[in-house]
C-alpha cells in the first residue's frame, strides 16, 4: 500500500485536493450561513428552501451538458476554468445584494463544488488506474470527510469574528491563493500510466466496448441500479438537513449533536478504503446488495433513540454505508461501462446524485409539515434500503455472468 501511495502521490493528491476543495459548494457548507442569508435577504425557511433547490436543480441540468468536458479537455485546464468560476461564486455570495445575485451564485456554488470539482476528481481516478481503481477512488475522495471534519468549526469561528460576507471573501481567497497553485503544479505533468495503471484505451466495459450516455440508458442494468444511485445521497443529505426537526423530536439540543460530523467523517474515511480495497479484490458488483444494509440499519436505530448518544451511533453506522458508495461508484462506473466516455457516464450518475440531494430536503419537509417527523420518516427510508439491498441480488448476479 505505502509502495502504491508514493509512486502515485501526485495523481492521488489531486484527485484529494479536489475533492477537499469541493467542500464550498456542498450543502453541508453553504447550510452553515442559512441563517445570516436568510436575515440579510429577508427570506422564509421555505423561501430559502425553494431558492436553494432550484438553484441545485439548475447545476445539475448544467452538470449534464457539460460533464462530458472531462472527456476532451485537458484536465489542467478545465480545472483552471472550474476553480475560477468557483472563487467567483463566493464573491457573488460575498457582495449578493439581492436575491437575484445570491440565486446565480448558489447555482455556480452548487455547480463548481459539489457537481464538477467531484466529477472531475472521480473520472480522472477510473481513469487513470485500473487494477487499483477502487483504492485510488477511496483514497482520493478521503477529502470529503476531511472537509466535513475540520471546516465547519473554523468557517462558524469566522463568521462569528468577521462576518458572513467577510468569511466567504477568504473561501474565496483560499480558492485562488491556495487550491489553483496547487493544481497547477500537481498537473504540470501529463498521466504517464505504467505497471498497474493502464490507459483508457486498454479497459473497456461490459461486452467488450466503451458505453456512451445513450447506450447505457437502452440497456437494463441502467434502470436497474437508478434507486440504487439515488438512495445514498438522498438520506445523507436530509440527516443533515433535518437535524433541526430530530433535535426537537428527541429533546436533544444541536450542541450535544455537533461531535456527530467528527465521527461520521472517520466512519467514512475507514469504510471508504474498504470498500476500494474489496472492490479491487473481488470486483465492485458484489458491492450491490450489501451497500444500503448499514444505512437501513442505522434509520431503525434513529427511530427509538432516546439519549443523545445514540445519535453517534446513527452517524457511524450510516457512515459506513455513505464512505463505501463513493468508493464504489468510482470503481463500478469504468468497470461497466468502460473508460473512452468516462466522464459523460458519470457526468450523469453526477446529476442523478444532484437531483436527488435538491429534492430530499423538499420531500422530508412537506412531510413534516404534515405531522410525520422525520425519525419517524426514517423507519420507511430504512425499509427501503434493506427492500432495494434484497432486490440488488439477482442484479448482481446478472451482471456477473454479463461481465464474464
Amino acid at each position: 500500500m505505502m509502495s502504491f501511495l508514493v509512486s502515485n502521490a501526485r495523481w492521488l493528491a489531486t484527485g484529494f485536493l479536489l475533492t477537499f476543495a469541493s467542500s464550498f459548494g456542498q450543502t453541508w457548507f453553504i447550510s452553515l450561513f442559512a441563517g445570516e442569508i436568510r436575515a440579510a435577504h429577508d427570506l422564509s425557511n421555505g423561501a430559502w428552501g425553494g431558492l436553494y433547490t432550484i438553484a441545485t436543480l439548475g447545476s445539475a441540468a448544467l452538470l449534464f451538458s457539460r460533464g462530458a468536458l472531462v472527456d476532451t479537455m485537458r484536465l489542467s485546464r478545465l480545472a483552471l476554468v472550474i476553480s475560477l468560476l468557483f472563487a467567483l461564486a463566493c464573491i457573488g455570495m460575498a457582495l449578493s445584494a439581492n436575491v437575484v445575485m445570491l440565486a446565480v451564485a448558489v447555482f455556480l456554488l452548487r455547480f463548481c463544488g459539489q457537481g464538477m470539482f467531484s466529477h472531475m476528481a472521480v473520472t480522472s481516478m477510473g481513469r487513470w488506474f485500473h487494477a487499483t481503481r477502487g483504492r485510488a477512488v477511496a483514497i482520493a475522495s478521503l477529502g470529503h470527510p476531511l472537509g466535513e471534519a475540520v471546516l465547519p468549526l473554523i468557517f462558524v469561528t469566522l463568521i462569528g469574528v468577521l462576518g458572513w460576507r467577510f468569511t466567504w471573501g477568504i473561501a474565496a481567497a483560499v480558492i485562488l491563493v491556495g487550491v489553483i497553485p496547487l493544481l497547477m503544479a500537481l498537473l504540470s505533468q501529463d498521466r504517464e500510466p505504467a505497471g498497474e495503471v493502464v490507459s483508457a484505451e486498454a479497459s473497456a466495459g461490459l461486452g467488450g466496448k466503451h458505453w456512451q450516455r445513450r447506450d447505457l440508458v437502452r440497456h437494463w442494468l441502467f434502470f436497474a441500479i437508478l434507486p440504487l444511485f439515488l438512495t445514498p445521497p438522498f438520506i445523507g443529505t436530509v440527516i443533515f438537513f433535518q437535524q433541526v426537526n430530530i433535535a426537537e423530536t428527541k429533546g436533544w439540543t444541536l450542541a450535544q449533536m455537533a461531535p456527530g460530523y467528527v465521527i461520521w467523517a472517520t466512519m467514512s474515511v475507514g469504510f471508504a478504503l474498504i470498500a476500494g480495497w474489496a472492490a479491487d479484490r473481488f470486483g465492485p458488483e458484489r458491492l450491490l446488495p450489501i451497500l444500503l444494509v448499514p444505512m437501513g440499519l442505522s434509520l431503525f436505530i434513529l427511530a427509538p433513540a432516546e439519549v443523545f448518544p445514540m445519535w453517534f451511533v446513527v452517524l457511524g453506522v450510516m457512515a459506513m454505508t455513505q464512505g463505501a458508495a463513493q468508493s464504489f461508484l468510482g470503481a463500478f462506473l469504468p468497470r461497466v461501462y468502460g473508460t473512452r466516455h468516462l466522464g459523460a457516464v458519470r457526468s450523469l450518475q453526477t446529476v442523478i446524485m444532484v437531483i436527488s440531494t435538491a429534492i430530499g430536503p423538499g420531500i422530508t419537509g412537506v412531510l413534516i409539515d404534515a405531522g410525520i417527523s422525520f425519525p419517524r420518516q426514517g423507519i420507511g427510508l430504512g425499509l427501503w434500503c434493506l427492500a432495494l439491498s434484497a432486490a440488488m441480488v439477482p442484479v448482481m448476479l446478472r451482471l456477473r455472468r454479463e461481465l464474464a
